[in-house]
């Protein structure tokens, strides 16, 4: 047997390729985006973490039956969307997150709603985006009701759920596969070639950005840069994949796990 962030995979026998599948996590910062990144990679909880990095991680997973290689990379805008294009041009589908107990948060998700959507508009293509709202355990002080939440998610013709990364990692997980679910049917209807690449925060000189109309100036649409580009690695076992970001490994090693350095994780 052998595994990727403790997913088994038989080590015997045909296997049919694996469907490979990028997912975008958006949000604010503060809306837990990482904890719910990790929770669904180790089932473990992060206490502690530097919002301001961003890393892309790599799971073997099997949805319906079928084996996927999930890549999700774990954003880190500031509190607006930012130098989009390095995840909108890599992306099959977005999990856009907020947090059920801050209105600055549900009011970013917004925001990244109507990105994307500006977006699949600019590019005549479908791009699936679950909405989720994320800290379920704080629901106590919750400032967003789950019927506004609906309703957010409705207006853009999305899946809404509600889930806590701290308490919940069956309902995390059917989360991210149905996110799976929703990029496999985008992809069976009109497959196309995407590629690995992420490109620094620069656009060519020559070549002025698309900007939207919607508030959302600083976001760049069909400009992939062709300066400093990052091939993403190939995946190996139980390897953090880091794209643009100083986050470093720890150098407390689990035979199946990478853990990151200033994660607290119990």
């Amino acid at each position: 047997m052998s595994s990727v962030f403790g997913k088994p995979r038989a080590g015997s026998g045909p296997q049919s390729a694996p469907l490979e599948v990028n997912l975008a996590i958006l949000g604010r910062r503060g809306a837990g985006k990482s904890a719910l990144t990790v929770k669904f990679l180790t089932k473990r909880f992060i206490s502690e973490y530097d919002p301001n990095l961003e890393d892309t991680y790599s799971s073997e997973e099997t949805v319906d039956h079928q084996p996927v290689h999930l890549r999700v990379m774990d954003t880190a805008d500031l509190d607006t969307p930012r130098n989009c294009e390095r995840y909108l041009n890599w992306a099959h589908a977005f999990l856009v997150v907020y947090s059920v107990d801050s209105r600055q948060s549900f009011e970013g998700s917004s925001s990244y709603l109507e990105l994307l959507a500006v977006h699949a508009k600019e590019t005549q293509r479908s791009y699936p985006a679950l909405l989720l709202g994320n800290k379920l355990d704080m629901a106590q002080y919750r400032q967003v009701t789950k019927a506004e939440g609906a309703a957010l998610a409705g207006r853009f013709g999305c899946l809404f759920f509600e889930v806590s990364a701290c308490l919940d990692f069956e309902h995390v997980q059917h989360v991210f596969h149905e996110a799976v679910r929703e990029a496999r049917r985008e992809l069976e209807k009109s497959p196309l070639a995407r590629p690995l690449f992420i490109s620094e925060e620069r656009t060519l000189p020559h070549q002025a950005p698309l900007t939207t109309r919607h508030g959302l100036a600083s976001c760049t649409f069909n400009t992939l840069s062709t300066v400093s580009l990052k091939e993403m690695p190939t995946i190996a076992q139980a390897k953090l994949v880091t794209v643009k970001s100083s986050r470093a490994q720890s150098k407390r090693k689990a035979p199946t796990l990478t853990l990151l350095k200033g994660f607290k994780i119990f």
